[in-house]
């Protein structure tokens, strides 16, 4: 009787959220497309809940406190296969130890960004890095099938009506507020004129640490704006954002859950720019988005990552952002 091998492979992301999400397609394209595949998938610990549920990945590795013990499952497991999607010191580690597994990197074009942002000098190729995920299987012959993202959310962490006041049960807009740094976020004050321009209950939506923003914007309409930020976890949110009608998003890790969820999506655009390949990416499916940012500035991108200043001191690259222009842009979608 023919039996299938079974081939094991480890893919390696150690954070963040986005950067997660948009590794997804890899997982789906591996699993479905190379006979007898066994996916298992590399994370920290406080992103296991990111991947837990991709029914794709047979089984989630963790790097938690313990290097050892994370050395010691992994040596067990004798992998084929490594794709390594972080590329970095640890990941370079791993690979050394497990030796006998062959292992494809991918290119962070590091030198391409830093030309970018120090020098103005862009030479990075017009390829979302999702493609660029995807050139790592390409010995293996999978191919992109153009399904756009994946984001799972377990049932049991799906919102419930009662958890949300009567005015927004019906449909609201949500506002993604937060970001991992300050210069990737508009001003509170801006967000405020955003939402005085919207003719539509508003949800706020980002972290902990975001709640006392999304207090002082929703304070200007306390019935139209309501602010879950820090109220709700990182799978409830997912939730939320798929129940929104659009997302007005910064360049965070809930724009690629909205993406996912195949939500028309407004992203606004501080020191990162979308030509870093990082835009919201829906595959071959046709959703209407919007990119707002500010084009004619030599001192963007003053960084591929970001900073809690502006190194300038002026924040032009959100301060000069038209929210009228925002508004319309939601009108269009509504």
């Amino acid at each position: 009787m023919f039996q299938i091998r079974v081939m094991k492979f480890l893919i390696i992301r150690f954070s963040s959220i986005g950067d997660i999400v948009l590794t997804s397609p890899v997982v789906r394209c591996l699993k479905q497309q190379v006979v007898g595949a066994e996916v298992h998938y590399l994370t920290k610990e406080n992103y296991r809940g990111l991947v837990s549920a991709n029914p794709y990945i047979d089984k989630v590795q963790v790097l938690g406190s313990s290097w050892d013990l994370m050395m010691h499952q992994l040596r067990y497991e004798d992998y084929d296969y490594i794709i390594d999607l972080h590329h970095n010191l640890r990941t370079l580690r791993i690979k050394r130890a497990l030796h006998s597994a062959k292992h494809v990197s991918f290119d962070k074009l590091n030198i391409q960004k830093w030309l970018l942002t120090a020098f103005g000098i862009n030479r990075l190729p017009a390829i979302h890095i999702v493609d660029r995920y995807l050139y790592t299987l390409k010995e293996l012959n999978v191919v992109n099938d153009g399904k756009g993202l994946d984001y799972f959310i377990p049932e049991k962490d799906k919102v419930q009506a009662k958890d949300l006041p009567l005015s927004h049960i019906f449909g609201f807009i949500g506002i993604v507020i937060g970001a991992a740094l300050n210069t990737k976020k508009l001003p509170v004050h801006k967000l405020q004129q955003l939402c005085a321009g919207i003719d539509y209950p508003v949800l706020l939506l980002g972290g902990p640490e975001d709640h006392t923003a999304g207090e002082q914007i929703a304070a200007t309409d306390p019935v139209k704006i309501y602010n879950a930020c820090g109220k709700f976890s990182l799978h409830e949110s997912a939730d939320l954002v798929h129940r929104s009608t659009i997302i007005i998003t910064h360049d965070t890790g809930l724009m690629h859950i909205a993406a996912a969820c195949q939500k028309p999506i407004i992203s606004v655009w501080g020191n990162t720019i979308p030509a870093f390949g990082m835009a919201p990416y829906y595959g071959d499916k046709s959703v209407k988005q919007y990119i707002s940012e500010v084009t004619d500035l030599r001192c963007r991108p003053c960084s591929k990552i970001g900073y809690q200043k502006c190194p300038k001191g002026h924040f032009k690259c959100m301060e000069w952002q038209d929210m009228d222009k925002l508004g319309r842009m939601i009108k269009s979608l509504l």
